[in-house]
């Protein structure tokens, strides 16, 4: 695959295969009615195709192209281009965590093209999986609310494809050599009071020797000590395949309880469980699904005790990132 660079009187000939996510950024294109963005693979994980920057149309097409602030003046394939942009302020902006983000939240004249012909959850699994561990924490920082809950909704896609079904977020499950500790960095897409204000926190999750997993969430802004204190907020990771207010599936289930769990060890410097305090002690139940390597998508509901209760979401859809970093 390649392209011919272009001066302002020079053409450019662009396969109709090239992939845009890799495409030199600065260069404008002219005279063209639609544009196109290609998500595809290797493999043949259809990915699809996106309304975007560059105009694609039938083999040997010219499309003529003007470059950006400097005028390319050697032929160079677009495998070359580094995955990231230098802004004119110094700053580096990483172009698969910017994919990722519009992806999930793409511009209005971003339209997908047929959507039914490719897996998007296979796409998102392999742009996170691209994005080297110590930068995934980035996502943070670039996702929007709506794209934490399209991120849900895309992740359900991941059901449809037998192998891709079978991955895991985190070797945790896995783990058959004792206790081993994962911090997750989380963030929400809103919810009610009592809880949304609180946007940020941290979850951590560890496994113990009999084999059951068991996770807390902690470092909550202005509630850390009252939570360490008082309301430790423990909860219980199990392998579930379903939400049960909704019936959709899902990878686990953190499941909160009443808090009082009989956990026989601990991390270092981890309270003992105490009973949840409101909301957290009315059947709460995160739901969630895996998105990427490291990254986890979730949907806390609160299911009630009162069997006349219907159950209704706690918050809006939550996004958990591994640190990589503990």
């Amino acid at each position: 695959m390649k392209a011919m660079a272009a001066t302002s009187s020079r053409p450019v000939q662009i396969s109709p295969w090239t992939c845009c996510s890799s495409f030199p950024r600065q260069i404008n294109t002219f005279n063209t009615q639609h544009r196109r963005l290609s998500f595809t693979n290797f493999k043949g994980l259809g990915i699809g195709w996106y309304s975007c920057g560059v105009c694609v149309r039938s083999p040997g097409c010219v499309v003529a192209a003007v470059a950006g602030r400097k005028e390319r003046e050697e032929a160079s394939s677009v495998w070359d281009e580094k995955p990231y942009e230098l802004l004119p302020n110094g700053r580096i902006q990483y172009i698969d965590e910017l994919d990722v983000a519009s992806f999930l939240d793409p511009p209005k004249e971003l339209i997908p093209l047929d959507p039914a012909s490719y897996n998007p959850a296979a796409y998102l699994w392999k742009k996170i999986e691209a994005i080297p561990e110590e930068r995934r924490h980035r996502l943070l920082h670039l996702l929007t609310p709506r794209c934490i809950s399209r991120a849900w909704g895309i992740a359900g896609s991941r059901y449809e494809d037998p192998k891709l079904v079978k991955k895991m977020a985190s070797s945790l499950l896995q783990n058959e050599d004792g206790m081993v500790l994962e911090y997750y960095n989380c963030l929400k897409s809103g919810g009610q009071i009592p809880i949304g204000w609180i946007n940020r926190f941290k979850k951590a999750i560890f496994s113990c020797k009999d084999g059951k997993i068991y996770g807390r969430i902690i470092n909550m802004p202005l509630l850390a000590g009252f939570a360490n204190s008082f309301s430790p907020l423990y909860f219980e990771v199990k392998q579930l395949k379903e939400v049960m207010s909704t019936e959709h599936p899902c990878d686990l289930a953190f499941d909160f309880g009443d808090g009082l769990f009989d956990i026989h060890e601990y991390p270092e410097g981890f309270p003992v469980p105490a009973k949840h305090l409101y909301p957290f002690n009315d059947q709460v139940v995160v739901y969630v699904r895996y998105l990427g390597p490291g990254v986890l998508v979730g949907q806390a509901w609160q299911e009630g005790k009162a069997l006349e209760q219907v159950p209704q979401k706690l918050c809006g859809e939550i996004l958990m990132i591994k640190d990589y970093n503990q």
